[in-house]
Formats: C-alpha cells, structure tokens, sequence
C-alpha cells in the first residue's frame, strides 16, 4: 500500500472530504454531533480489547513494560518527546483548545473542564497502551518498530489470535474514530480563523484550508514511494514534517500561549474567568508565569545541545 501513491492518494482524498464535511457543517452540526457518536464507540471498543486482553495472555508483561519505572531512560530527548506528546494529545500549542473554549458558554467552569479533560484524556491513553502492548508481548513482537507495528505486524498477530478477525476490526476502528476526531479537531481552528478574519463564510474556508492540507498531505504521502530518494535534512517529507511538529512547533507554540497567558493577558480577568481564591491564585501564578516557561526552555534547549 505504502509503495502505492495512487491508493494513498485515493484514501488521502476520502479521508480530507470526510473532515471537511464534519467541519464544514459548523460546530453543533458537524463537530459536536459527531463526537458524541464516535468518542463514546471509540471509549468502548478500547475497553473491550482492554477486557480481551486481560483474559489472554501478555497483559502482566504488558502492565511491567509500562509502569515499572527506570529513570535510566529518563533523558533529554524522552523529556522532549514526552513534552510534545503531551502537547498533541491535549491539543496545546495548535488554537485547538483555544478555539473550542471561545464556544464555551460563561457558566462553564474553566479549571474543572481542563481538569477533566486531563484526566479523561490520561486514563484512555493508559488503556490504549493496555490494548496494544499486551497483543505485543503475547505474540512476540518488537514494541519499539514504530508505525509499521500498527500496519505491519499486528495485522499479522490478529491473523493467528483466537477471534483475531473480530479483534483487528475493533482495533482497526478504533484507530480510525481516532484519526477523524483528531483530524477535525486540527482543522477547526484553521477555518476558525479565516471565517473571522476574512470576508470568507464558513464553507469557503473549510474548503480553502482542507485543499491547502490536501496538497501537504500529498507530499507527506509521495515521500514513502515516488519522493522516497528527496530528503530534507536526511528526512523524508513525511519525517521532517513530524519532527518539526512534534518537536519544535508545538512546544515554542505551547511556550508563546503560556508566556501570553502569564505575562501579557489581564490578569484580574484570568482570575476572574478561573475563579480562583487569593492563595491558589499567587499558586497559579508562579506556576503560569515561572515554572511551566521554564521547565518548557529547559527541556527544549537541553534537547537541541544533545
């Protein structure tokens, strides 16, 4: 498939349309409506390779392999990728937070919402590695051979599992909920933008943003056939676009929306929107406008001198 840049290019399209159609139908309509029909099937299917997994084998190697702690692989480089994962599974750093929180009524309590979404957001990424590593182990595959695992090898474990061919379309699925949940949320505040800023209607920007992804997508995807000999930096366009994201993009994106936040933006009315008493306020503070910039340069510099 990979060596096809028709068929990429075919799926690429399917997949744009069908964001930009989610997109493109507004924020109730599109976005909402489709969330809570996918979100709660994708909780689902999750649990319930979670609950295969437990009854077949692998899953205390799998509990070893991601919680027992070795501070040995605590590095520079783990800190940075940790940092942008974070980033990207939370949506900072991409106006996605951003542009969902601007339709947030102002009843809605700002703190608890983050709160909950963190959690929320923790415990499915815990169960997802409850999922995967235990087909891993159980089938003797290599945990660290990146996507090819997901599309090369696993494909191949639930082809010699007990009720593979059930446990696979899950899977399957639930990866694709996940992409398109994911990949509307990343255009939304793209099309945001220029409806506002522009003369632009709502449509017209979705289409104009989605053709303009399309076209990088393309690339993205030429760099695994007919690109494979271009290199920017000795990565393919797919890999110097990921390593840019992931580890400068978002994190100097995360830094600017935390110094803004701290420094630049009406304190009194950051207060006021989290409600927040005089001691946990000095807290959030020192927190927003110290710790967090900080900790952020110093993960991000220590990667680049490495």
């Amino acid at each position: 498939m990979l060596a096809s840049a028709g068929t990429l290019t075919i799926w690429h399209t399917v997949f744009m349309v069908l964001t930009a159609i989610i997109v493109g139908m507004g924020v109730t309509s599109g976005i909402e409506k489709t969330a809570k029909v996918l979100m709660p099937l994708l909780g689902l299917i999750l649990f319930v390779i979670v609950g295969y997994n437990v009854m077949n084998g692998g899953f205390g190697e799998a509990v070893a392999y991601l919680f027992a702690p070795d501070l040995s692989k605590l590095t520079a480089d783990v800190m940075l990728a940790a940092l942008g994962h974070a980033f990207f599974t939370l949506s900072i750093g991409m106006g996605i937070m951003i542009a969902y929180g601007s339709y947030l009524g102002r009843e809605v309590n700002l703190l608890k919402t983050a709160r909950t979404v963190v959690i929320l957001d923790t415990v499915i990424a815990l169960a997802a590695g409850l999922a995967i590593f235990p087909i891993i182990f159980s089938n003797g595959l290599d945990p660290a051979s990146g996507p090819g695992l997901i599309f090369v090898s696993l494909p191949i474990a639930f082809g010699s599992m007990g009720a593979g061919t059930i446990i696979g379309t899950l899977f399957f699925l639930l990866i694709t909920f996940a992409a398109i949940t994911s990949s509307i949320s990343l255009l939304e505040p793209t099309v945001e933008f220029l409806e506002e800023r522009t003369s632009m209607s709502r449509t017209v920007s979705t289409i104009v943003a989605s053709i303009v992804i399309w076209l990088l997508g393309i690339a993205a995807l030429l760099s695994f056939n007919l690109w494979a000999d271009f290199t920017i930096m000795g990565n393919g366009v797919f890999d110097a676009l990921d390593k840019l994201t992931s580890k400068f993009i978002l994190p100097l994106t995360g830094l600017a929306a935390i110094v803004f936040l701290g420094w630049q933006m009406d304190q009194r009315s950051v207060q006021q929107e989290l409600g927040l008493s005089n001691g946990t306020w000095t807290l959030w503070q020192i927190i927003s406008k110290f710790v967090a910039p900080i900790a952020v340069v110093i993960v991000f510099v220590t990667t680049l001198m490495g």
